[in-house]
């Protein structure tokens, strides 16, 4: 079943002969509960086009469609409510607030949205995550890949249908990366996660069930049949 879908979808920067497409009229689909993978070199248009089917930012023409609406026929408080509770987001950075425990920072999303904890959920989360005993902790004093767990757990704390990450090993050694990565489509697979992740690194993207290749804000390859629009 389709979880999301972009139409036509264009970010273009610049004017006239200094306009640059970072994204190019693209046509993607997605279904529920896959792992995909969006791969490409450095400046590819990979990390754009996540960022417009996130809702972080906003195309300069085409759609992005989930569960039958348009992200961007919502107003920004519409938008960002819409992501608080639907979307989960892991980045290459912790984006940990530093003078909150562990425990702190991954019920911020939820307090936010003025929602009472779900306390076994949440212990389940932090259980698989390995993490159970550094929730008191601040972030300064757990290693990048225990900050990155607590990133993960923050990110799926509001059980989101879908989780964005952006180069989510990128600042991890490869034993730790391929750990993380690990756990997290562990996790997404038993919570019926969508998961949609950014990567220049093969290895990881050959973790997912399917591979999306940009080049030059185009999709050069999709290695899932019948995806592309």
């Amino acid at each position: 079943m389709e979880i999301i879908r972009c139409e036509e979808l264009m970010k273009t920067y610049g004017n006239n002969s200094a306009a640059v497409h970072a994204v190019d009229g693209v046509n993607l689909s997605f279904e529920q509960g896959t792992f995909t993978a969006i791969t490409g070199k450095s400046g590819s248009g990979k990390s754009t086009l996540l960022h417009l089917l996130s809702g972080l930012d906003r195309p300069t023409s085409g759609k992005v469609i989930y569960q039958e609406n348009n992200l961007f026929q919502y107003n920004d408080n519409q938008l960002s409510v819409l992501r608080r509770r639907r979307f989960g987001f892991v980045f290459q950075a912790y984006n940990l607030v530093r003078e909150l425990t562990a425990q702190e920072n991954i019920l911020l999303p939820v307090m936010l949205d003025n929602r009472k904890p779900d306390e076994e959920y949440l212990k389940r989360l932090t259980d698989m995550l390995g993490i159970e005993d550094r929730l008191n902790h601040l972030p300064g004093a757990m290693s990048g890949g225990q900050q990155q767990r607590v990133c993960i757990a923050r990110a799926l704390a509001n059980k989101p249908a879908i989780l964005f990450a952006d180069e989510p090993t990128g600042n991890l050694d490869g034993k730790t990366g391929r750990e993380v990565l690990t756990l997290m489509r562990t996790i997404s697979t038993e919570l019926g996660i969508t998961m949609i992740l950014v990567t220049h690194d093969l290895g990881v993207a050959e973790q997912a069930d399917r591979i999306i290749r940009l080049e030059d804000g185009k999709v050069a390859e999709d290695s899932g049949e019948g995806a592309s629009l």
